[in-house]
């Protein structure tokens, strides 16, 4: 049984002994496999992305969960600075979100000179299509942790919520809690 495996692979060998540029051919064959593994391994991770960004609108149906989201998320963080202690968060908005539908304007000019443009909004199924979505501005953050009576610990909190949410010293009040 082993004489006669060594014998197909010794004649398997030596066809592809005799096969011109071999060399090529197996390149070829690597670079295919490459690009193959390569391409499988991104399509998942853009797939994923882009799901998880389709996501993150349709997880906020209100304002206030937007708000709770972010407040967790906050918390979290800022808890884990050094000397914070425990960290209570909470966000006011200046308002919601807004949402921009794509619109189609006509213009068109009337018989005694005056210009009149009509807009509508762009339905397909009878569902508006969305253009834009503004996600709300935020009007003041007001943190409340055990260890803010600390100039470091207020500076690194601030640091970290400025980084995070982008938002003026003037709307953020820092103060020590029990």
């Amino acid at each position: 049984m082993m004489d006669n495996f060594k014998s197909k692979f010794k004649s398997l060998y030596e066809k592809i002994k005799k096969v011109k540029h071999i060399e090529i051919y197996i390149a070829v064959g690597l670079a295919v496999l490459l690009a193959i593994i390569y391409f499988t391994s991104l399509r998942p991770s853009s797939q994923k992305q882009a799901t998880e960004n389709d996501n993150l609108s349709a997880n906020y149906s209100s304002s206030q969960e937007y708000v709770s989201y972010l407040e967790n998320k906050l918390e979290n963080v800022l808890a884990m600075v050094k000397g914070a202690g425990d960290v209570e968060v909470i966000i006011t908005l200046e308002k919601g979100f807004e949402y921009i539908y794509l619109t189609d304007e006509e213009t068109r000019t009337t018989s005694n000179g005056t210009i009149v443009t009509t807009s509508s909004v762009v339905m397909i199924d009878g569902s508006p299509i969305l253009q834009e979505e503004i996600y709300p501005i935020i009007k003041g953050v007001v943190i409340v942790a055990q260890g803010a009576s600390d100039v470091s610990v207020r500076m690194d909190m601030l640091s970290v919520l400025q980084t995070v949410i982008d938002i003026d010293n003037s709307k953020i009040n820092i103060i020590e809690g029990e």
